[in-house]
């Protein structure tokens, strides 16, 4: 019997693995793989290859550029993704360990005195007339012993039924999740440091538009009061071209405004305080664009790679061996404890190699009469993974309906962006035709300036269109789940 003790270890620890195994994400949005591409990708400049991590290298900027960058290195959110992924391998370490053997050093001294029971003379010495050291007699005599131990303790407890495994298999999809949260994090921050400096690009050429707006509706408007005084012109018209030129100033105040707020903004994501990139971001640069050829992928791309889809994903893995941790409960346990150790009566004796104490103590244990704790457990287990299915389910349709949303409006934007640009063009020709007849006397200099000021007007509705052309081209990096790369350990 003892020499088959060494073989029934291996086997209990390997008797089986209850709950059910993990086979992989259910098929969502098959329709969408199938067709193997977007429905709103229609667009000339839409290409159908993978995107690329650095997208906003693409827009060529090296300012932003270096912004993203500073960010995703400085960002608080960034930290505290970091910092979960921490957590979640610290607890995976956890849960491997608790597979193996628990070994401690002890020390041990015990005195121990009893009334009326005879110890042993290595106790205390007892006196000639029979009455202990202690003092007394008969039933109120006292005995006492010391006892010196060191050595070591072991315990075990062999996953008879894969509940530890379960658990490290939970914990370990719950590593992969949290990476997962960190790409979101990463792609969220990225898409808000492009989209704040966009925007702030943008409130400085529209503020430098309207203020050479101002400034052609000042040289009208003086013009028409001395045309006024001379008595060739009506009170209506100076006031008209009053309130003009008090709107186009008055648009100037929330631009001033925005612009702070968004170099606050770009501050903030990259970890600073406001007010520390003013140097940086006040000289005034054109709005970056994006390239000529968006690269968009495949839906199946898409919800392979978007980091939410990912994560949501990894949550259904661990919910499903989550199961199994919890069904393993409702079996028996198995635990080893032993002592190994030397010592006695005197302190001399934890020297002794022939003082050696061992001490095996195996401890078997099964709640069966936990009244449905154990089963009620499992269900909430179950239904905690049906609803991570759905949750991932619910993830991959809202990334396909993101993604083809931004898609549209890219698209949309673009043809929008090309019909404001023609119209710029011929508010240009009709001022440049109009100052041939300004400079040959058959137009007047009012006449003049009012249709620089519309030419002006078209120009900022331009500028505001290639803004709005790249915040679209962000969103459709963000909902395509670009701005993270794979972890290199």
């Amino acid at each position: 019997m003892r020499r088959s003790a060494p073989l029934v270890l291996p086997l209990l620890a390997a008797a089986c693995t209850v709950g059910p195994d993990y086979a992989g994400p259910p098929k969502a949005g098959t329709a969408a793989v199938q067709r193997g591409a977007f429905v709103r990708a229609d667009d000339a400049a839409i290409t159908p290859v993978p995107g690329v991590a650095r997208w906003w290298d693409t827009l060529g900027d090296a300012t932003l550029s270096r912004l993203v960058d500073e960010a995703l290195a400085n960002s608080p959110n960034i930290d505290a993704a970091q910092a979960r992924i921490r957590e979640a391998r610290a607890k995976l370490d956890q849960g491997r360990a608790n597979l193996l053997p628990n070994v401690s050093a002890t020390a041990l001294y015990a005195h121990i005195g009893l009334p009326g029971t005879d110890l042993g003379s290595s106790g205390g010495s007892s006196s000639s007339d029979g009455e202990s050291q202690g003092g007394g007699s008969g039933s109120n005599s006292l005995s006492s012993l010391n006892f010196y131990n060191l050595g070591a303790t072991a315990s075990w407890e062999p996953d008879l039924f894969g509940g530890q495994h379960r658990g490290v298999e939970a914990a370990r999809a719950t590593v992969g999740e949290r990476y997962a949260d960190l790409a979101d994090a990463q792609v969220s921050l990225s898409a808000q440091v492009a989209q704040s400096y966009v925007n702030l690009r943008d409130a400085q050429e529209r503020s430098q538009l309207n203020a050479r707006s101002s400034e052609l509706q000042s040289r009208a408007l003086e013009l028409t009061r001395q045309r006024f005084i001379a008595g060739t012109a009506s009170r209506l018209e100076v006031e008209r071209l009053q309130g003009q030129l008090e709107s186009t100033n008055a648009q100037n105040v929330p631009l001033s405004a925005q612009v702070a707020m968004y170099k606050d903004a770009l501050a903030v994501l990259t970890g600073r305080t406001p007010g520390e990139l003013d140097a940086t971001l006040d000289p005034p640069a054109p709005v970056p664009l994006p390239p000529a050829q968006v690269a968009v992928g495949d839906p199946a791309t898409l919800i392979a790679h978007r980091p939410d889809v990912r994560s949501a994903e990894r949550a259904l893995a661990a919910g499903t061996a989550n199961i199994g941790a919890q069904k393993a409960r409702m079996f028996p346990g198995l635990k080893f404890s032993g002592i190994l150790g030397l010592g006695g009566t005197r302190p001399g004796d934890v020297l002794d190699p022939g003082s050696l104490a061992t001490i095996l103590l195996p401890q078997l244990s099964w709640s069966f009469l936990d009244f449905g704790r154990n089963r009620a457990a499992v269900r909430e287990a179950e239904a905690q993974r049906d609803a991570a299915d759905a949750s991932y389910r619910g993830k991959v349709l809202e990334a396909l309906q993101d993604a083809e949303d931004s898609l549209a409006r890219f698209g949309a934007t673009r043809r929008q962006l090309a019909g404001l640009v023609r119209s710029q063009r011929s508010a240009e020709t009709a001022a440049t035709l109009n100052r041939q007849r300004f400079e040959a006397g058959t137009s007047t200099l009012i006449d003049q300036l009012d249709i620089e000021r519309q030419a002006l007007s078209a120009a900022i509705a331009v500028s505001q269109a290639r803004a709005q052309l790249t915040v679209d081209y962000i969103a459709v990096q963000k909902a395509l789940g670009l701005g993270w790369s794979e972890p290199t350990s």
